[in-house]
């Protein structure tokens, strides 16, 4: 559920990482393949799949939870 919520507001605030994260995470894709099918270059994925995880670690945690 919180991961849900939390990705639901990254797509809110940036819905090309939230794509990046299900076609990743939640699809399987490769690097290649989720650059083919949002139409970008391989190392935009990589860079969106790496602030996309490290913003969703921070609000997964506890502190991000709250707002601190």
């Amino acid at each position: 559920m919180a991961l849900d919520d939390a990705l639901n507001q990254l797509a809110r605030f940036d819905p090309r990482k939230a794509r990046v994260v299900e076609l990743r995470y939640f699809g399987g894709l490769s690097v290649e393949e989720a650059a083919e099918a949002l139409g970008v270059h391989p190392n935009t994925v990589i860079s969106d799949w790496s602030l996309a995880k490290a913003w969703l670690k921070h609000e997964l945690s506890p502190r991000g939870a709250n707002g601190a």
